[in-house]
């Protein structure tokens, strides 16, 4: 916290900042304010700076724009009927993806290394159970350059053209999770579209 009010100190013309993956649940407490939406997420990817005349001299407000740029990016690929997905992953990107989810009324499933209440491991990811999800999320930060080869291990046999296979990761543009769901006939999404919606998002915040 010191180097980052030192940071803001130094460059006073600084109106926010983004947050990006392993820290956007550290981040909580070091902000002197969390948006509803955020707090109820448990993540935070954009801080606002508000200039006062507290000890300080500015108050970090966090919010979440996550949401908003995965709920709009995937919206145009669904349709009625679908009522459950399977989130790969349970840091702070799966928690703005799993908020959004709910918003849309599909629940969420975290599968996580370290499974916790109410969410499975990666080893009982059966063929029948990947079956029974429609959508699948990654939202980790496998196959992400330069480690283009990485996964998730999921049977991928079991995906077909009943499957969209959303990957929050842009870079590259056909991860090997979208590849293998490709070759299977899913649906396909990248994160690159949510990346361009979460900051103009953030731009609306740090200016209004």
């Amino acid at each position: 916290p010191t180097l980052l009010k030192a940071t803001i100190r130094k460059h006073p013309e600084l109106i926010g900042f983004n947050v990006t993956i392993h820290y956007k649940e550290k981040i909580l407490e070091f902000l002197d304010a969390i948006d509803s939406d955020a707090k109820r997420i448990g993540a935070v990817n954009v801080v606002k700076i508000s200039k006062d005349k507290s000890s300080t001299g500015f108050t970090l407000t966090g919010f979440n724009t996550d949401t908003t740029g995965f709920t709009e990016s995937l919206r145009p690929f669904i349709g009625s009927g679908l009522k459950n997905a399977l989130v790969l992953g349970s840091g702070g990107a799966a928690k703005a993806v799993g908020h959004g989810l709910t918003t849309m009324g599909i629940r969420p499933t975290f599968v996580s290394r370290r499974p916790t209440d109410h969410q499975i491991g990666y080893s009982q990811l059966t063929p029948e159970l990947i079956r029974s999800f429609n959508i699948i999320v990654n939202a980790t930060p496998l196959g992400t350059y330069p480690d283009i080869e990485t996964s998730p291990e999921i049977p991928y046999e079991a995906l077909s053209s009943a499957h969209i296979c959303f990957d929050l990761v842009y870079n590259p543009a056909k991860t090997r999770f979208l590849q293998l769901a490709e070759n299977k006939g899913a649906t396909i999404i990248n994160g690159l579209k949510m990346l361009h919606i979460q900051a103009e998002e953030a731009w609306k915040i740090w200016n209004t």
